[in-house]
This record gives C-alpha cells, structure tokens and sequence, in this order.
C-alpha cells in the first residue's frame, strides 16, 4: 500500500497471461492492495478471485497485475502508458487511491486521475462497462503501523477518496465493491492483517473475495 520509506524494497509489477484460449481474461490495476504486499502469490486477492471463479465453473486465467506498492494514481497512470497495452480483457478491476491519501496529495487531482483510469479501464475491457468493477479503499487506520498516525484522520480521509470514487463509478454505470467495511474488522481481528503489521492478510483478501465473486461471475455468465 503505502510509503517505500517504510518499504525499501518494493513489489514489483507481475503479470501472468492467459494460457487457454478457453478461459477468460483479467487485468488488475493498483497498488499494493492489488499486488499483495506482504501476503503469498496465491493470496493476492485477484489471484484468489480468479481461482475461486474458476473452481465455481467460470474458468478466468490467472490475471495480469498492474501494481506496485506506494504508487499513486499518477503513478498507476505512467505505468499503464509504458506498458503500451493493446489487448482488451474480458475483465478489468481497479482499486487505487489509498497513497494520494498518505502523501496528502490534492484531493482534486485524486478525483481527476481515477476518473481518467476508469475510463482507461472501460477501453481495456472493450467499453463492456458491465466487465470492469472499483474496489474500494481499505481503511488502513486500524493496523498497529497506523495507531500514532491519527487513525480518525485516516478514516474521515479514506471515507472521502471512497465517496468520490463510489460516485464516479456510480455515473459511469461501473459495478463499485465496498470493502472498507471488512477492512475495519481488522481492528477486533489480528488475523485479517499481514505480518508487516499494515497491509491486509490472505485471510482478509478471501472476505474481500466472497463478497464480490458471485455478482462478478453472473457478470462474466451473461
């Protein structure tokens, strides 16, 4: 998620490409959230959304990942434009926002630039609106590393960035997945949270897939 001060050694962007023509396509675009800082490769949460599509009979391939942690929307935008992506995908999600937050970017400009990765995202997807969705931002207030942080700050902030990008979704008919909610679960639950003491467990990411996975298979299914 956050800070390559806290993180020196960052995730990198991986990617795996369809292997069968008979399984569908995913691309993921984020940041550590979606890169799966401090979790296993088979926890990441588009990792585990594939695998539990598939073993539910929607066969997807393993997903192309576009993230990195600590990048902002900026940054996701930079490296979407060096990759020079000319495939579309039968399934696109987007989860971003959360360093914009943490570096105290202008809110403005937040707004401005995911706009700009969610129409960027419907053009991966072929303009099928109906094959991209928005994750929302979990609230990384309630992890130990964030307690001296002001953890209500954080909160109020992240409620904000997830209220924007919620309505920009909302007006482009994109399906918005709110997961902030499970994220606070974190507070009661050490479980949910990884072994940096930041980011979310493998644990948490299956909740965020639970919660998502039935209304995006019906999606894929129509």
């Amino acid at each position: 998620m956050l800070m390559s001060i806290l993180l020196p050694i960052l995730m990198m962007m991986s990617y795996a490409e369809p292997t069968s023509t008979d399984s569908l396509s995913y691309l993921a675009l984020g940041d550590s959230y979606t890169i799966g800082e401090s979790v296993a490769e088979s926890d990441r949460w588009p990792v585990q959304l594939t695998q539990t599509l598939s073993d539910q009979g929607t066969a997807v391939a393993p997903p192309r990942i576009i993230a990195r942690t600590g990048w902002t929307t900026d940054e996701l935008q930079a490296a979407i434009a060096a990759e020079n992506i000319t495939q579309t995908y039968d399934l696109v999600s987007l989860l971003i926002g959360v360093n914009n937050q943490y570096r105290g970017y202008p809110i403005d400009q937040f707004t401005k630039e995911f706009e700009e990765l969610l129409d960027q995202a419907i053009v991966f997807a072929g303009g099928q609106i109906d094959r991209v969705f928005v994750v929302s931002i979990p609230d990384y207030g309630v992890t130990p590393f964030a307690q001296s942080k002001n953890p209500a700050k954080i909160a109020t902030e992240i409620d904000q960035y997830n209220q924007l990008s919620a309505e920009i979704a909302e007006r482009k008919g994109v399906a918005y997945y709110d997961i902030t909610p499970i994220s606070r679960v974190a507070a009661e639950d050490a479980s949910l949270i990884a072994t940096d003491g930041l980011h979310p467990s493998g644990q948490m990411y299956s909740q965020w897939v639970e919660l998502i996975a039935a209304q995006i298979a019906a999606k894929l299914n129509k």
